[in-house]
């Protein structure tokens, strides 16, 4: 052993090939935290120390890689000022730099996903050898950041510009065969022949048959392109960068600009530039947001795996009631993720509108060959429609997808509660109805719950699951480990009017239910809003909705939150709905929509809409844009702390990350919470104060105004 610490190894095999091996202890994945690259500082030194070592082949004792560096430690560091950022990139990069200068050839053995820093330590090496079934990859743009570990200056140097950009600014990760085809790795191997692989490489190189030096020297040196040519690739990719990227997301297009900025360069200057645009970027609102995002995935995840520890049952046999375009979507979900599930309804033209949509759903699959028919007939053979409840006593768990009615719905969850065995879990997808009341109908409240999935099913990531007064926490368990085993992200709430997300919505709605009111102009308002982030705009998205479906909501919401989510004026959803305009489904709301040439269907401005609405709005005007965002986003983020007051969702992390999955919530701008931190807290109860003359709807919460006056924050 030539050096051993808590993160890598060192051990000399015969041969003097040095084997340095990441292992980090007290964790399941390697990743580039402080104590790694300290860690890996040492290591090289020791190696260097060693006369007896003729290669080094770098592997990992985990079954990944390395998955990149420590999110967890950026939120303090990026407080730091940029000179500081830009610091500790440099002294992290003197530790790849040393070892990537080591006097002997070097080969890295990527035995699994290699993400991030992890991919960077990669480029270090002379050479890389990847397992046909690892993944790489350089994310960071996720984050609303870029490679700083030398990641920009190594890549174009070794796979060219365009590559580059398209591994840089995409932040894709890829498969083994795209890795090579692109040369980001020199051979691909069988996971069993990985680490001989590696070794017969630095044999080759010391037998003198491969040049490794020369190999090494492309990434020490700046860009062989020419200088014309070389910024003719900048410029035409730095272009398409942004078109795709757009205004919102800074990152893509600053690392194109910092691989041009260094490309004439060598190394060491080149990875001083990479540091700086690190260090700006990681200034920018979009980072915070961004790197926010993912802790709070993290945090609903580590929930999740709490709920699923109070007694998950196993689930080797679903059904769902309700075979429509939700009930089919729910059985599709759920057999292409491989829990089988019958399908039951009181009529056979509804079990084959259910059949129908599963089936539509998996011939797109094939289309896209994500699929191939063999594993579409597979999939559909694990969908069984039926008129009776003639199989349910060997069910773990149904969702019902009736009618949005109470009395129907309880109906049917006592008739089905009947046919069910001991421990058989319920629930009901419902987006208004109390789980409280619909429970007072079972006999066994403890076994059911709300599962409220999104429409469409098989798009929508999040679903909600609401615990009722009387429900269990193997109950909730069950259903956690179902929504997540159908590949969707669920989050815990407590039973209310609306649950989380609409009980967050329709204050928004509302909010733009009064600026129409006082004469706003609906296409401006949704132009407004789209450009704050918004993938619609809140006409478009009350059409899409659908306007019946939102009216009904709202007076839900209303009987629910009569103080701040009544009014005293006739809003124009309801003039709309009252003119059976619904939105998309009947072709016409607050626009007008006929399909394309590829049958999707394209929104138009309609006359009709303002004749319609005229008599009970006011007069046509101009509203500034920031008093549009405001008087749209104070409703909505208020509300989303009511809902933590009122332990409605467990953490401010759940409550963004609800709002990002199930309404589209600007992922940039990290959810309400996240939202309400990147303005100040003090200043925006100061927000709310300006626009009380509004009324509640606009009053900040008490938990703010407390928030303000002592300075603290959410994510503390």
């Amino acid at each position: 052993m030539i050096y051993s610490g808590k993160a890598v190894s060192v051990t000399l095999h015969d041969g003097g090939i040095a084997e340095l091996k990441f292992d980090l202890q007290g964790e399941s994945v390697n990743k580039f935290n402080q104590e790694t690259v300290v860690d890996l500082g040492k290591a090289v030194d020791a190696i260097k120390g060693n006369s007896d070592v003729k290669g080094v082949v770098v592997t990992s004792g985990k079954s990944v890689f390395i998955v990149g560096a420590d999110i967890t430690e950026f939120t303090d560091m990026f407080k730091l000022p940029e000179d500081e950022i830009a610091g500790w990139c440099l002294k992290s990069n003197q530790v790849f730099c040393a070892f990537e200068d080591l006097p002997v050839p070097t080969v890295c053995a990527i035995n699994g996903i290699a993400l991030g820093g992890g991919l960077e330590m990669a480029l270090t090496c002379d050479f890389r050898v990847m397992a046909d079934t690892a993944q790489v990859g350089l994310p960071e743009v996720k984050l609303g950041l870029f490679p700083g570990f030398g990641g920009t200056v190594r890549m174009p140097r070794l796979i060219g510009v365009d590559n580059a950009v398209e591994w840089i600014a995409a932040g894709g990760q890829h498969k083994a065969d795209k890795a090579l085809k692109d040369g980001v790795v020199d051979a691909v191997v069988a996971g069993d022949k990985l680490f001989d692989a590696a070794v017969s490489l630095i044999k080759q190189c010391l037998e003198g048959k491969i040049d490794h030096m020369k190999k090494r020297s492309e990434k020490l040196e700046p860009l062989k392109l020419p200088p014309l040519e070389n910024m003719m690739a900048f410029q035409t990719s730095g272009a398409f960068v942004a078109q795709q990227a757009g205004k919102n997301y800074p990152a893509p297009v600053a690392a194109v600009n910092v691989m041009q900025q260094h490309g004439g360069m060598k190394r060491d200057q080149a990875l001083e530039a990479e540091a700086k645009g690190f260090a700006k970027v990681a200034k920018t609102p979009q980072a915070t947001a961004l790197v926010g995002l993912f802790l709070a995935d993290q945090a609903v995840k580590k929930a999740n795996g709490g709920h699923m520890k109070k007694g998950a049952k196993d689930l080797n046999q679903a059904a769902v009631l309700g075979a429509g375009i939700m009930g089919g979507g729910i059985a599709y979900q759920s057999a292409s993720k491989g829990t089988p599930i019958i399908m039951k309804d009181i009529a056979d033209a509804a079990l084959d509108l259910g059949m129908g949509e599963a089936s539509k759903l998996l011939a797109k699959q094939v289309q896209r060959k994500r699929i191939d028919p063999a594993k579409m007939g597979k999939t559909l053979s694990m969908i069984r429609p039926t008129l009776n409840y003639g199989d349910f006593a060997n069910v773990d768990v149904v969702v019902e997808a009736v009618v949005e009615n109470e009395k129907i719905k309880q109906s049917v969850l006592a008739e089905t509660e009947g046919t069910l065995k001991d421990g058989a879990v319920l629930a009901s997808n419902t987006s208004t109805i109390s789980i409280t009341r619909l429970a007072t109908a079972l006999k066994k409240p403890e076994n059911f719950a709300g599962m409220h999935f999104f429409n469409p099913v098989h798009m929508m990531p999040l679903v909600e699951v609401i615990r009722g007064e009387k429900t269990s926490d193997e109950t909730v368990a069950t259903l956690v480990a179902y929504a997540t085993k159908m590949g969707k992200n669920p989050i815990v709430v407590n039973d209310c009017p609306g649950f989380l997300v609409n009980r967050v919505l329709f204050p928004y709605f509302g909010g733009f239910g009064m600026l129409m009111r006082d004469g706003a102009d609906f296409l401006a308002v949704d132009k407004v809003m789209e450009k704050f982030g918004w993938p619609m705009g809140p006409a478009y998205l009350m059409d899409v909705v659908g306007i019946d479906t939102g009216v009904h909501a709202a007076k839900v919401m209303a009987d629910g939150f009569p103080d701040r989510m009544k009014h005293d004026f006739k809003d124009v959803s309801e003039v709309l709905f009252e003119n059976k305009r619904y939105g998309q489904k009947t072709k016409a709301g607050f626009y007008q929509y006929v399909l394309d040439k590829k049958g999707k269907q394209v929104k138009t401005a309609d006359a009709t809409t303002w004749e319609l609405i005229k008599p009970h709005v006011a007069e046509t005007r101009e509203f500034d844009a920031d008093e549009i965002i405001a008087r749209l986003m104070i409703p909505l983020c208020t509300e989303t702390v009511r809902c933590l007051e009122d332990n409605i969702v467990g953490s401010a992390a759940e409550a963004d990350m609800a709002m990002i999955y199930g309404i589209g919530f600007p992922p940039f701008r990290g959810g309400p919470i996240r939202h309400i931190e990147s303005i100040g807290i003090k200043e925006f109860v100061a927000l709310c104060d300006k626009y009380a003359h509004l009324g509640k709807l606009y009053e900040a919460p008490q938990l703010l105004k407390d928030m303000a006056a002592s300075g603290k924050s959410f994510f503390a």
